[in-house]
């Protein structure tokens, strides 16, 4: 669905308009849209599509998921957590997860950047050089 420029801009507004010290604010992303919802202005649907978008790349920028080969113990998990919110300037919710495919190491995802430590991913990079 095309978005106008109007909606685009709106929905900036009212992003810009739930955060609070930085941090998204739930209960006013709540209250924007059921208000917009409610008042239904020319191209809410538009609005409310572009809100969805920016609420959703927020909560994944606060969000890291883990995967790891097996379960880490929890120093690691508490070190890994201390060491990924000091990189991004700000408090992080790890998800951890376990993925018997890596073989070993451990992949990180957080909004758009991943790294990948993995033996898994170490071995398709041998195996594409060597192709090459």
């Amino acid at each position: 669905m095309k978005i106008s420029k109007e909606a685009r801009r709106s929905s900036r507004q009212l992003f810009r308009a739930c955060m609070v010290d930085g941090k998204l604010d739930e209960a006013r992303v709540r209250k924007v849209v059921s208000s917009v919802a409610q008042s239904k202005p020319r191209g809410f649907m538009g609005i409310l599509d572009a809100f969805a978008r920016l609420v959703s790349n927020e909560v994944n920028r606060q969000r890291a998921q883990v995967e790891s080969a097996s379960a880490l113990a929890p120093a690691t998990r508490t070190e890994l957590q201390a060491s990924l919110s000091k990189k991004y300037g700000r408090e992080l919710t790890l998800d951890f997860s376990v993925n018997p495919e890596l073989l070993g190491g451990i992949r990180v995802k957080v909004g758009s950047d991943v790294w990948d430590g993995s033996v898994k991913a170490r071995l398709e990079s041998l195996a594409a050089s060597l192709a090459a």
